[in-house]
C-alpha cells in the first residue's frame, strides 16, 4: 500500500508591513508599566528640568512621579473636590492647578501647602498655565471666562468673557510673554494679548475644542475637537493649513516631541497617532486598552505617559542603546570543519547507512489518512486554524472535493455547525485565492440544506449574509468590467490616432529620418 501524502497547503504571497525609520524608532520602547490612580487622569505634565519628574492630576490629588518610580514621590492633596490641569513652570520650581470649586492653587515643589490661592472664577477651572515671563498665570473655567493673574500680589489683572461655553483647554506662547490661547466648547479658539482688552484673533474649529497646542516658534497653532485635528497659521490671521481626520472618536489631547518634528494626538478611540509635521501624515500609532484622556512626552522623548478614563497610567520607557563591547571569545572551529565530508560521493564498495526521517502528521492529515472526512473538516474549522490560517481549511476542502467526499463531509450537520460553515464561507468567498474552492462549497451547502431553509433563524441569517456578499462581489465585478471596457476604448482610440498620423506622414513624404 502506498504511503500517505499530506495535504499540500498552497502558499500565497502576503504584503509585508512597511518598515520605516519611524516604525523602528517608536517601537523602541519597553513593555509599558501600569499605575492605578484614584480617578480618570485629566492632565500629565513633565517638569522642564532634570530629572524630568512628571505631575499626574487625577481625582482630588496631584501626584509627582520620578522618571522610573512606580510610586508617587510627592502628593498635593489640598483640594476639596476634583483637581484639574496640574502644570509646571518653566523652571520646574512651581506647580499650578485648577479645581472644581473654582479656585486656583499655586504650589512650591519642595513644600506641601499652597503658596497662593486665586479666587475669581464662579465655576470649575479646567485650564491653568504660566505665561513665559513666569510671573503671571492664565486660567479658563466653566463660567465662560478667561482670566490673567499676577503671582506676587495674587490679584486678577484682567478677565475676558468672550467665550459662550465652557473653556476647557489653553496654552501660552513661548515667544511673546503677553500672548495666550484658550479653546472652548463653543467651537472657537481665541488668542488673547494681555495688553489689550479683548481677543486679537478668533478661529472657528467647528467642533467643541478639547485641546490646543502652539508650536515653539509661535507661528503654527494646532486645535483638536471632535474627530478632527486642525493646523492653523497664526501669522496669516488664522488660515487653515490642514485638517486631519485619522481618529474614529473625539480627540482629547495633543503633544509635540522634543524636536517639534512629530505631533502626537490621543483619542477616545484608544489610539495615539503620530504625525510628521512636514507632511502631516500618520507615521506610527499606538493602541491602548481604554479611552485616552491625557498624553505627555518627556523633554528627551525618553518616556511616553498616557492617562486613561479608567484611572490607569500607562508609562513606556525607551530601551537603552546597546553598546557593543569587544570581548575575547573563544575561537570557534573553521566553517570547513562543519561541512567536512558533505560533498563526499560514495564509492561502489561503500555501505551507506541512512537515518530514517520520521514524518509527523497533523490532526487533519491523520483523519484524512483514516478516511474520516467529516472529522477532518471539523478539525480545520476550529478557531486557531479557521481564523489565522484559512488557507489550511480551504486546502482540506479542496482535497475532500478531489476525493469526492466533500458532499458527505458537509452533510448531516446541526444548526451550530452549519452556522460555522456559512460564516467562514461568507467571509472568505470574496478573496480571490479562495473563491474557486469556496464557490463549490457554497453551492453544495445550498443544495444539501435547501429543504431546511426557514426552520432556523440563525441559518437563514447566514444564508442571507452569503447572498449579500456574493451580490456585492458581482456588482464590483460588473463595475470593473465597465471600467475595463472604457480603458480598452481609450487605448484603441490612441492606437488608431497614432496609426492615422503615421499614414499621413507617409503620404506627405515625411518618413522617419535615415542616418546618412
Amino acid at each position: 500500500m502506498a504511503t500517505y501524502k499530506p495535504v499540500v497547503v498552497q502558499a500565497h504571497p502576503r504584503l509585508g508591513e512597511r518598515i520605516t525609520q519611524d516604525t523602528v524608532y517608536w517601537r523602541g520602547y519597553k513593555t509599558p508599566v501600569q499605575i492605578k490612580e484614584f480617578g480618570a487622569v485629566n492632565k500629565i505634565d513633565f517638569s522642564p528640568v532634570p530629572p524630568y519628574n512628571y505631575a499626574v492630576t487625577a481625582s482630588s490629588r496631584i501626584h509627582i512621579y520620578g522618571r522610573y518610580s512606580q510610586e508617587p514621590i510627592k502628593t498635593f492633596s489640598r483640594f476639596k473636590d476634583a483637581a484639574y490641569c496640574g502644570t509646571y513652570r518653566d523652571d520646574g520650581n512651581l506647580l499650578v492647578a485648577g479645581s472644581e470649586e473654582g479656585s486656583i492653587r499655586l504650589f512650591d515643589i519642595s513644600g506641601k501647602a499652597p503658596l497662593r490661592q486665586f479666587d475669581g472664577h464662579t465655576k470649575a477651572v479646567h485650564v491653568v498655565g504660566f505665561l513665559s515671563d513666569k510671573y503671571r498665570i492664565f486660567s479658563g473655567g466653566d463660567d465662560y471666562s478667561s482670566n490673567l493673574w499676577d503671582i506676587p500680589s495674587a490679584t486678577e489683572i484682567v478677565s475676558y468673557s468672550e467665550h459662550t461655553d465652557y473653556v476647557r483647554c489653553g496654552c501660552a506662547s513661548r515667544v511673546n510673554a503677553d500672548v495666550f490661547i484658550t479653546g472652548s466648547y463653543d467651537h472657537t479658539v481665541k488668542l488673547f494679548d494681555a495688553r489689550t482688552k479683548s481677543s486679537v484673533m478668533t478661529i472657528e474649529h467647528g467642533q467643541p475644542v478639547e485641546s490646543v497646542l502652539l508650536f515653539p516658534s509661535g507661528g503654527l497653532l494646532v486645535s483638536a475637537g471632535g474627530r478632527y485635528v486642525k493646523v492653523w497659521d497664526v501669522l496669516k490671521g488664522g488660515q487653515l493649513l490642514v485638517s486631519l481626520k485619522n481618529h474614529h472618536k473625539t480627540v482629547t489631547c495633543l503633544c509635540l516631541n522634543s524636536s517639534g518634528q512629530r505631533l502626537l494626538s490621543g483619542s477616545l478611540d484608544r489610539h495615539v497617532k503620530i504625525y510628521s509635521t512636514t507632511s502631516y501624515k500618520v507615521v506610527h500609532s499606538f493602541n491602548y486598552a481604554t479611552s485616552i484622556l491625557s498624553l505627555a512626552l518627556s523633554p528627551e522623548d525618553e518616556t511616553i505617559v498616557v492617562g486613561m478614563t479608567n484611572g490607569v497610567l500607562n508609562v513606556k520607557h525607551r530601551k537603552p542603546e546597546e553598546r557593543k563591547e569587544k570581548s575575547q571569545k573563544k575561537r570557534q572551529p573553521a566553517y570547513k570543519t562543519y561541512v567536512k565530508g558533505r560533498t563526499y560521493m560514495p564509492k561502489q564498495e561503500d555501505f551507506c547507512v541512512s537515518k530514517p526521517v520520521k514524518r509527523v502528521l497533523r490532526k487533519y492529515d491523520k483523519l484524512l489518512k483514516s478516511f474520516h472526512s467529516s472529522k477532518a473538516l471539523d478539525a480545520v474549522l476550529e478557531p486557531p486554524i479557521r481564523l489565522y490560517t484559512p488557507e489550511v481549511t480551504v486546502a482540506v476542502m479542496q482535497e475532500l472535493h478531489r476525493r469526492g467526499t466533500l458532499r458527505s463531509a458537509l452533510a448531516g450537520r446541526d444548526e451550530k455547525q452549519i452556522n460555522l460553515l456559512l460564516t467562514f464561507v461568507a467571509r472568505r468567498v470574496i478573496e480571490p485565492r479562495f473563491t474557486p474552492v469556496l464557490v463549490t462549497v457554497a453551492d453544495m451547502i445550498t443544495d444539501i440544506y435547501q429543504p431546511v431553509v426557514g426552520q432556523s433563524a440563525i441559518v437563514d441569517r447566514q444564508f442571507l449574509r452569503l447572498q449579500e456578499a456574493i451580490g456585492k462581489e458581482i456588482d464590483y465585478q460588473e463595475e470593473l468590467l465597465e471600467v475595463l471596457g472604457m480603458m480598452d476604448t481609450l487605448f484603441a482610440t490612441f492606437t488608431k490616432k497614432r496609426a492615422t498620423n503615421i499614414e499621413e506622414n507617409k503620404s506627405n513624404g515625411l518618413g522617419p529620418l535615415k542616418q546618412v
